[in-house]
C-alpha cells in the first residue's frame, strides 16, 4: 500500500485539531484523556512547565517497536506522522488559547468532540497517534473490536488512574469527555461509509429493479419460495444511502402497496456508488 497524499493532509488535520481541544478544553478544566495523552495531561497538570508535546513523544518511543510489526509499512509511517504532528502541536497550541469554563459539562463535551473529531479523521485516513490507538487498531484489525470501544475502556483505566491527582468530579466530567470521544470516533469509522438495507419482497420484483437501477442503484434479485403458500417469488436486495431510505419506501408503495419491505441498518459498505465509481476507481481519490 502507498502513501497517499490526501491521508497525509487529513492526519496533521486530525492532530492539529486533537492538540487545539486537549489544549483548549482538557487542561484549562482540569480534565484529563485516556491513553498515552492521558498520561501525558497529567504530567503537565502536575508539572506544568514541562512540555507536554515532549512528554507524549517519549511515552510513545517503546510502543512503536509494536506498531511496526502489527501496523506495516505505510501504517506504522502514518503512526509516525500522527504521533509526531500530535506532540508538535501539544506544544504549539500549549497556552495558546485556554478556554476555561464555568460549566465543566459543557467543556466536557466540546472536550470530547475535539477530540473524537481529530482522532477519527486520523483514524478514517488509516493513521494514529500512537499508543493505544496501536492496540486499538490491532483489535480492529484482527478481532473486528470497534475503535472507539476499546479506547473507552482504555481510558477508563486511565481516569481511574488520575484519581491520584483529579477529584472525583473531574474525573466523572472526564469520563463524559471520552465517552463522547469514543461515539465520534465510531461515527467517522461506521459513518463514512454508512447505509440501509433494502429488502424488498414483492409480486412486481422486476418492476422495483428497474426503477432502482434508472435511480443509479445496483440490485440483487434473489430466489425465494413462501413456506406457507410454497409460491415462488424474487426477492430484491439494494443498500442505499441513509437520505435515500424515503425516496425509495415511496416509489416501492407506489409500485406496490402490498410489499413487504425490511430496512435494516448498514455499518459500513464498500464498493461501487459509495467507496468507488463507476470505473472501480476511489472515489476520495
Amino acid at each position: 500500500m502507498k502513501l497517499r497524499l490526501d491521508s497525509i493532509i487529513a492526519i496533521i488535520v486530525g492532530t492539529a485539531i486533537m492538540g487545539f481541544g486537549i489544549n483548549s478544553f482538557n487542561i484549562p478544566n482540569h480534565l484529563a484523556e485516556g491513553g498515552i495523552t492521558g498520561i501525558s495531561i497529567l504530567i503537565k497538570l502536575l508539572f506544568p512547565a514541562v512540555d507536554q508535546g515532549i512528554v507524549f513523544f517519549a511515552l510513545n518511543i517503546p510502543l512503536f517497536i509494536l506498531g511496526w510489526k502489527i501496523l506495516g509499512r505505510t501504517s506504522f509511517i502514518y503512526t509516525i506522522l500522527g504521533t509526531v504532528s500530535l506532540s508538535v502541536f501539544l506544544s504549539v497550541f500549549d497556552s495558546v488559547l485556554p478556554l476555561p469554563m464555568d460549566d465543566r459539562l459543557l467543556a466536557s463535551l466540546y472536550a470530547g468532540v475535539a477530540v473524537g473529531i481529530g482522532l477519527g479523521i486520523i483514524f478514517l485516513y488509516g493513521g494514529t497517534t500512537g499508543g493505544v490507538d496501536i492496540i486499538a487498531r490491532m483489535l480492529q484489525k484482527y478481532w473486528g473490536v470497534s475503535m472507539g470501544r476499546t479506547l473507552f475502556f482504555s481510558d477508563i483505566l486511565v481516569i481511574c488512574a488520575s484519581l491520584i491527582y483529579l477529584n472525583l468530579e473531574s474525573a466523572m466530567y472526564t469520563l463524559v469527555a471520552v465517552f463522547i470521544a469514543a461515539r465520534v470516533i465510531d461515527f467517522f469509522q461506521d459513518g463514512a461509509y454508512a447505509g440501509k438495507a433494502l429488502t424488498i419482497i414483492s409480486d412486481r420484483a422486476e418492476e422495483i429493479s428497474k426503477q432502482i437501477l434508472e435511480l443509479g442503484r445496483g440490485v440483487t434479485l434473489l430466489s425465494g419460495k413462501g413456506a406457507f403458500s410454497g409460491a415462488e417469488k424474487q426477492i430484491v436486495y439494494v443498500v442505499v444511502s441513509r437520505n435515500e431510505v424515503m425516496r425509495y419506501k415511496n416509489f416501492i408503495q407506489e409500485i406496490d402497496p402490498h410489499a413487504f419491505l425490511i430496512v435494516n441498518d448498514v455499518h459500513e459498505v464498500l464498493g461501487e456508488g459509495f467507496t468507488l465509481d463507476e470505473n472501480k476507481k476511489p472515489l476520495h481519490d
